[in-house]
């Protein structure tokens, strides 16, 4: 068989069938792995002298203030970015207090289901401004600091989606490509689907309807976006030619890579493509590199940011040597 079933095993909640541990959830378990794995890196850096000042040395309260404040920001810039730009119904539009309330209509817990990474990274980018403002601190300075450490603790978010089932790729023949229980499913009926099951030897006789594997996009980004990123600032933190280009190289390195890696995530089905070179083209399938997401148009706008800015700072700085 060239293709891998979802484990079984895994379930979202870490307590499956227990009533009253249900709210606890892999998925938010790996936020806190991501926000204590960043404090750990932050702190290693701040170490290093990163984030002193001749007049000023650094200590914990500052490091657990600064990330306090870009965690709270984010989390709210993420759910907010979620609700009114990814939510297709209009219903947060017309009910904006019901953003952060975690019960459904029956009463039931559900957390705060739905968080945006670009909505995420606008309002850490806001908290980090605001907190830098209030300390008179360096803002490059420190933002460099905080975007060595997040793509490390980045690569638990998108093993948390992995364990929630979720955000999984376009349907793909590939040896690795692995079969999600809450994946669309496929009538068998259809010759294309005759024909790609045979190809990986799916059995599907007696079946009405079947489950393809799909590529697992949240590993892929969790290694790039994630470990692969981390390792090429970290490596350039002591190289970097001037104050803001660790920040810069995150913001673009992480739009090219989503940018790419967004060509084998399958697109929010309400959603679809925001420009597309055919508009029936299929979302479970890459038909054509024109075919555009909401994602890949936000990676595009971090890309240009970041080269544009970097050449602003570097000229800047350069000139006041």
């Amino acid at each position: 068989m060239l293709y891998i079933n979802y484990p079984s095993w895994i379930h979202p909640e870490i307590f499956p069938g227990i009533p009253f541990l249900g709210f606890l959830r892999w998925y938010s378990l790996m936020y806190i792995f991501a926000f204590g794995t960043a404090y750990l890196v932050l702190k290693k850096v701040a170490k290093e002298g990163a984030l002193d000042t001749p007049k000023y040395k650094i200590n914990d309260d500052d490091l657990l203030s600064f990330l306090s404040t870009g965690i709270i920001f984010l989390l709210i810039g993420a759910r907010v970015f979620s609700a009114l730009v990814y939510n297709t119904t209009n219903y947060y539009w017309k009910h904006p207090w019901l953003i952060f309330w975690p019960f459904d209509s029956n009463g039931n817990f559900t957390g705060l289901a739905g968080m945006s990474y670009h909505g995420g990274f606008i309002g850490g980018l806001i908290g980090m401004i605001v907190w830098c403002k209030v300390k008179k601190h360096s803002f490059w300075q420190w933002c460099d600091a905080m975007c060595t450490a997040i793509p490390l603790g980045y690569t638990f978010g998108r093993l948390g989606n992995f364990l929630n089932g979720e955000l999984y790729g376009r349907i793909t023949t590939m040896p690795w490509g692995i079969v999600f229980p809450g994946a669309e499913k496929f009538s068998t009926s259809l010759p294309w689907v005759q024909e790609f099951c045979a190809k990986i030897g799916m059995d599907i006789s007696g079946m009405s309807l079947v489950n393809l594997p799909r590529h697992p996009s949240q590993l892929y980004e969790a290694l790039f976006e994630g470990l692969v990123l981390f390792a090429i600032i970290w490596v350039c933190r002591n190289r970097k030619k001037f104050t803001g280009q660790l920040s810069l190289m995150y913001a673009g390195g992480y739009g090219l890579v989503r940018f790419f890696i967004e060509y084998f995530r399958e697109p929010d089905a309400d959603i679809g493509y925001r420009i597309a070179k055919d508009s029936a083209a299929p979302i479970y399938t890459n038909t054509s590199l024109l075919n555009i997401s909401t994602g890949q148009i936000l990676c595009f706008i971090m890309i240009a940011f970041a080269v544009v800015t970097s050449i602003i700072l570097y000229k800047m700085q350069k000139n006041q040597k």
